[in-house]
């Protein structure tokens, strides 16, 4: 099964994207299946993980809608706020659905990440852990000083990192992203998804060799058991085609990696992950 992990699917009118302005105009439209599934087929993707792009319950409840009418949708990431008490309550509604496959944390959001080391926030995410929920890490890397610790405490947290954790491409920069993605890699129910990177570099100029560095720092730290392939679309747009985006990874494999670690990074792992 081949598998793009992360992706997103909006409609402007619903209100909920305050980040989506017509500052963006790429972006600023409706972006839906319709749109998607020739891309998909073309690069021969089974289907996709819909994750959310949205703070809000009504955001996760409208992209579950969407996956129980298109078959490509293969999981949804959902958003949960693990600072509102009836967090457990959205929780179990979300659950119902079977196309459900975890939620999202948004720290890149947080004007304080320290605030994911507060007790009740740990205590309400250790029981996620248990239950091996799996769980999106959308984290910044000057956000990594807190995500460490945080991870020391749960040690036992089914997640996954997003969009390798944003490093500055563009600035080519690789410590301290480095050192703390080396820490996080050795917990060893940790993933991290080769995702979001061409928005991270210089969206006019940049070039294959601008990614390579971070793909395989990654790739040398979670081996081919630990990475997932996504395209971050309809975001990625801002700086490449989806085709562009498959291609940058793709090129950046290394020489040793056959049919079965390109297998996993196109689709077991994440089918595994999300427990599809």
């Amino acid at each position: 099964m081949r598998i793009d992990s992360h992706q997103h699917y909006w409609k402007i009118s619903r209100g909920d994207y305050g980040w989506i302005t017509p500052a963006l105009p790429v972006l600023y439209r409706d972006f839906m299946p319709d749109d998607l599934e020739a891309v998909l087929q073309r690069h021969e993707l089974d289907g996709s993980i819909l994750v959310q792009a949205a703070p809000t319950a009504e955001e996760t409840e409208f992209i579950l809608s969407i996956a129980d009418r298109h078959s490509s949708v293969l999981g949804v990431v959902g958003w949960l706020d693990l600072f509102d008490p009836g967090h457990r309550l959205q929780y179990e509604i979300y659950r119902r659905n079977p196309k459900f496959a975890g939620f999202r944390l948004m720290i890149q959001d947080m004007p304080d990440a320290s605030r994911i080391l507060e007790p009740d926030f740990l205590e309400a995410l250790r029981g996620y852990a248990a239950e091996k929920v799996p769980v999106d890490l959308l984290v910044v890397s000057g956000q990594l000083e807190f995500v460490l610790p945080m991870l020391r405490q749960l040690p036992e947290l089914h997640a996954v990192i997003d969009h390798i954790a944003k490093p500055s491409i563009k600035q080519a920069e690789i410590e301290p992203w480095f050192s703390y993605m080396e820490e996080i890699s050795r917990f060893p129910n940790i993933y991290c998804k080769l995702s979001g990177m061409v928005t991270e570099a210089d969206a006019q100029t940049w070039k294959l060799e601008d990614f390579t560095p971070y793909i395989s720092r990654v790739l040398e730290l979670f081996g081919p058991d630990r990475v997932m392939f996504g395209s971050d679309w309809p975001v990625c747009l801002l700086a490449a085609e989806y085709g562009e985006v498959v291609e940058i990874l793709l090129r950046s494999l290394p020489d040793s990696w056959g049919e079965q670690e390109q297998a996993r990074l196109f689709g077991l792992n994440a089918k595994e992950f999300y427990q599809l």
